[in-house]
């Protein structure tokens, strides 16, 4: 009887130790819902302060400071999403490009955007929601285009061009792969300063989406610079690129809440309202069957 009760106490020992495993595997398991101990999840915390830090790039037209108010389309489509899920403030922070991830992964931002493009090396480092608009490419020279630069293969085939370009963005890549030297790029905090290259002569060519250039040279010195309207698109993987916001990996409810928001102005044109004062327009909008998904694939 003794070996019989003995027997009973250990299975039931077993029965709830396996019980209490069971519990803790599922709460640990669980993202963005805290750590099964109660906490909030990212999107509860933000509806409870009532505030989002959002980290946008320094870069004209996606965000940027005017007259001190924080202006773009990134900034738009930002403030109207988290507005509608009931986050009435946004703390918008402006960073050099190369500084968005990096600081996002720290925990300085909720979330990020500004035009970035969707990459299979930056879906590693953080979680994108959906595109929400495409870009082409451009580029500045200076005034009158005394080296006759035209494409990315122009600047490949003349190893005497110096070309500017923003830390961190991805046209590095697009140069690379259309045989331009590492030593003939150099890497520039922001739009502004891979101008002042050009201005200077320290650099031949500047390159970034199109329509951030044309934006950037209609409010620069264009006694020294030129955007070239008859650039030739390079045949590279990545181009045109698809831009969206970005979160971090632990953020899925908020990610899914965005995107929810998001589908809902693209459906109701309200995306493109958001946008055109910004200076994009349908061009920039995107084919309904294009994932995020399939854009972190490569």
């Amino acid at each position: 009887m003794r070996k019989i009760t003995t027997v009973l106490v250990l299975c039931l020992s077993l029965i709830l130790l396996s019980a209490c495993g069971s519990s803790d595997e599922t709460s640990s398991g669980d993202s963005d819902s805290g750590s099964g101990n109660g906490s909030k999840s990212k999107l509860a915390e933000l509806k409870d302060k009532g505030t989002v830090t959002v980290g946008f790039a320094n870069e004209k037209p996606y965000a940027y400071k005017e007259d001190g108010e924080l202006k773009g389309e990134a900034v738009a489509i930002a403030k109207e999403i988290f507005k509608n899920l009931g986050v009435d403030k946004m703390k918008g922070k402006l960073a050099d490009f190369g500084q968005l991830i990096p600081g996002l992964k720290a925990g300085q931002f909720d979330v990020i955007t500004a035009g970035m493009a969707i990459q299979p090396k930056r879906c590693e480092e953080a979680d994108f929601g959906e595109p929400e608009l495409k870009y082409g490419e451009g580029i500045v020279v200076q005034k009158g285009n005394p080296k006759d630069i035209h494409s990315y293969e122009d600047i490949a085939n003349n190893s005497d061009i110096n070309v500017s370009v923003m830390s961190g963005a991805t046209e590095i890549g697009f140069l690379k792969s259309q045989g331009v030297s590492e030593k003939q790029i150099n890497q520039a905090p922001d739009i502004p300063a891979t101008f002042s290259a050009i201005q200077s002569g320290r650099a031949d060519v500047t390159t970034a989406t199109e329509m951030t250039l044309k934006m950037a040279v209609e409010s620069a010195d264009q006694s020294k610079l030129e955007f070239v309207t008859d650039f030739e698109q390079p045949d590279v993987e990545g181009v045109p690129s698809y831009g969206a916001a970005a979160f971090s990996k632990d953020s899925d409810e908020l990610r899914k809440a965005y995107n929810k928001e998001l589908k809902k102005l693209k459906d109701n044109g309200k995306l493109l309202e958001l946008v055109k004062p910004s200076g994009f327009g349908e061009r920039n909008l995107i084919k309904k069957d294009l994932t995020t998904e399939d854009l972190c694939k490569g």
